[in-house]
């Protein structure tokens, strides 16, 4: 007999697996190398935010029973950061604090995609990235049209994978490496 204190939520699996595969994708070393993306905790905080906003896009085109999936995952977010900040030895009034600021941030950079979005131009999702994501000091730059064709290549894979799959903690980003600037311009 399996006791049901042991038993492990499938739900819950699923939620940490998708979370996963954001973080993973937004540590991949070309986002800081070739992109441009500052490698400091804001820089991957940054890349998290924008790689949720794909999945929650994605997520926009399902019905709202679907939607509940990214809210899940939102929540996997704010505990993951909860957890991050009294790792790094924020103490315990002073996370409220914080975690409110992690929200408005998060909450700013979403809007300003989502409008860059619904703009429908590389021009509006170049401004967005450099709004949102901290670029590295010195004489690299942050390469803004190559995340604008990131970002659009990011959708159109994302819009190509069934709910089923993502419910079930299948996720697919497009290789950033790949990604060209240049490759927006293709239809």
């Amino acid at each position: 007999m399996i006791w049901p204190f042991v038993r492990r939520n499938p739900r819950s699996d699923t939620i940490s697996t998708l979370y996963g595969m954001i973080v993973a994708q937004a540590r991949m070393p070309c986002f800081y190398r070739d992109y441009g993306v500052a490698d400091t905790i804001n820089g991957r905080f940054d890349l998290i935010v924008l790689h949720l906003m794909l999945l929650f896009h994605r997520l926009a085109a399902e019905p709202p029973r679907r939607r509940a999936l990214g809210q899940s995952v939102f929540d996997f977010f704010c505990r993951d950061m909860d957890h991050n900040l009294r790792e790094m030895g924020v103490g315990d009034l002073a996370v409220p604090k914080k975690m409110q600021r992690i929200g408005a941030a998060f909450y700013g950079n979403l809007q300003a995609y989502e409008e860059a979005l619904q703009a429908g131009t590389s021009e509006a999702l170049k401004k967005a990235v450099i709004r949102n994501v901290e670029g590295a000091s010195g004489d690299e730059r942050l390469a803004a049209g190559r995340f604008a064709a990131y970002i659009t290549e990011a959708i159109r894979v994302l819009a190509g994978q069934r709910y089923d799959l993502l419910a079930a903690g299948e996720l697919s980003f497009p290789n950033p490496e790949n990604v060209h600037e240049w490759d927006s311009l293709r239809a």
